[in-house]
């Protein structure tokens, strides 16, 4: 028997009472059965039980019985873009953590858009989700307000958010772009652009392109001090703006121009005509790699070299030279830094930060 008629015939889910009916007993009985309160319930009662539930093939509502119990064992998780390779990796580590957690990751993609961010936290309030984990790109202070603090507990994945006080787990994002930098001006490069979406409200972005110009200006005071070359190494930030088509073609038209001017200048002097561009994240890398190679054709690589933040599958076709992220761990560490909080753990903020992991190929080698 799978399933209770209805007076018309139709099939309908089998209830708690029906199951107290066929066993014998009263829906208290069955509650604790379901609750695992086996010793409060002699052996043959739960058999009874057990019998019943299997014949009538019930399934409990667990939303409903959550909600009694003030749980419902939902998260939310605000994603910013779900097309970026990153958080699709970091998903992964969440789904299986929610997994092993007992918990239900309801997700919410915002495509880049603040306004749906705001709207999306909202939604997740009204379904009462336990926890949030928000991976945003311009969420503020004030909307975060009902989550986090004493509100719903939240984590921030990647990116903090100015005036919340709430757990941050991402890569360690100054040492990855100061290990990216190193790496380029220790392979003798002189002149390196660091490409960069829109960074002043990311504060990944922020971290990223200011760690860059402090390990630039370093490496300068560095040879000043040791009488070396290494103070004529240039630095340069480049924004890069993808969602807008027009100031994209400029920024890359100002880049086009430093590869060409680079290459008659090598031309001239009979050096290395490369120079080295470091993308900030993997968009900005494809980006980059798509437009050199229109332009210069598939020998692109033997006028830039070009490190990036993230390690696309793509990356090792093309022999980019990247820095790995600990993607499925930042995505297991946030959703069980939430369960915790959900669980009652009552400390400060914690940051989280992984190391990036340096892969180096082709397209940095001298």
């Amino acid at each position: 028997m799978s399933a209770t008629p209805t007076s018309q015939g139709a099939p309908r889910r089998a209830t708690i009472t029906d199951v107290a009916r066929e066993a014998g007993t009263g829906k208290t009985s069955i509650s604790r059965y379901l609750n695992g309160e086996m010793s409060v319930l002699s052996p043959e009662l739960r058999a009874r039980i057990e019998a019943a539930i299997e014949r009538l093939d019930y399934q409990p509502n667990q939303m409903a019985r959550g909600l009694k119990r003030g749980r419902n064992r939902l998260i939310g998780m605000l994603l910013a873009d779900l097309t970026n390779p990153y958080t699709v990796e970091v998903l992964q580590g969440v789904e299986a953590a929610c997994h092993a957690l007992g918990l239900m990751p309801l997700i919410c993609h915002a495509a880049n858009e603040v306004e749906m961010e705001r709207r999306y936290l909202q939604l997740l309030t009204t379904y009462r989700v336990e926890g949030v984990i928000v991976n945003a790109l311009g969420v503020r202070e004030e909307t975060l307000r009902p989550v986090g603090g004493g509100g719903i507990p939240a984590v921030l994945v990647d990116r903090s958010v100015e005036g919340l006080a709430a757990d941050i787990v991402g890569l360690d994002n100054r040492a990855a772009a100061e290990l990216g930098t190193r790496h380029l001006l220790d392979r003798g490069f002189r002149e390196i652009w660091f490409v960069v979406q829109p960074f002043e409200q990311v504060s990944s972005r922020r971290l990223r392109e200011a760690a860059f110009r402090d390990a630039m200006r370093a490496h300068a005071d560095a040879g000043a001090h040791a009488d070396a070359d290494a103070s004529a190494a240039q630095g340069h930030t480049l924004v890069l703006n993808l969602a807008d088509a027009a100031q994209t073609e400029h920024s890359l038209a100002e880049l086009d121009r430093a590869i060409d001017t680079a290459h008659q200048r090598a031309g001239r002097i009979g050096v290395d005509a490369r120079i080295a561009v470091f993308a900030a994240n993997a968009p900005v890398a494809l980006r980059l790699a798509l437009h050199l190679k229109a332009r210069y054709g598939d020998a692109w690589q033997t006028r830039v070299a070009l490190l990036s933040i993230d390690d696309p599958e793509w990356a090792e076709l093309t022999g980019i030279t990247t820095i790995r992220q600990p993607t499925y761990d930042i995505g297991y560490r946030a959703v069980e830094f939430l369960h915790e909080r959900i669980e009652g753990v009552q400390t400060t903020a914690r940051d989280c930060l992984l190391p990036g992991e340096l892969i180096v190929r082709a397209s940095t080698a001298r």
